[in-house]
């Protein structure tokens, strides 16, 4: 099994985000032969086609997005969709050449939020895959309840046990489908 290459991608901004914690439990607890990296994308700007000069925070993701192997989504929900960061970070990557820095690569999503935890959220982001051609883990769902004690209350970890196994089970979803894609 060769060495494999995710970039994390969070939807929020915010640097307490419990999507940015799940995405950091992840990482520390990849399956060995997995390097998980997070993309920044609290400078990248609104995708627009204008802008003949990528900015330097374009041209980072975009380099993060070309060696990657594969790709794991934190998805806040806003208004019952996905959060407008992660969707424009996926409008720069898109437009690369032939899509070549999405199509045909894995994919994984987790997300906490309010409610159902982001359920609505993971579903249109998994419609929007579907265009950019990449290929979605579909078990184990990661939906995490931002507000049920998931996360210990004053620094933020991720505490629920349950969330702790699905995620490790997940990645390791994860490192079969981006191997077999990778060929």
């Amino acid at each position: 099994m060769s060495e494999l290459n995710i970039l994390a991608i969070c939807g929020s901004l915010r640097a307490k985000s419990h999507n940015l914690t799940l995405l950091k439990y992840a990482k520390a607890h990849a399956p060995a032969g997995m390097n998980i990296s997070i993309a920044d994308l609290s400078q990248v700007p609104f995708y627009n086609a204008d802008l003949t000069d990528k900015p330097e925070a374009v041209q980072q993701l975009l380099a993060q997005c070309e060696a990657a192997d594969g790709f794991l989504f934190g998805c806040p929900e806003y208004n019952y969709s996905l959060a407008p960061a992660l969707k424009n970070a996926l409008d720069w990557a898109s437009r690369e050449p032939d899509n070549r820095l999405l199509a045909g690569k894995a994919a994984a999503i987790m997300g906490a939020g309010g409610g159902m935890g982001t359920s609505r959220a993971q579903y249109h982001l998994r419609q929007v895959g579907v265009f950019l051609d990449l290929h979605f883990v579909n078990k184990p769902e990661v939906f995490a309840n931002a507000f049920s004690g998931s996360f210990d209350a004053s620094s933020g970890a991720l505490t629920d046990e349950r969330l702790q196994k699905l995620i490790v089970q997940q990645l390791q979803a994860l490192a079969v489908l981006s191997q077999k894609l990778k060929g």
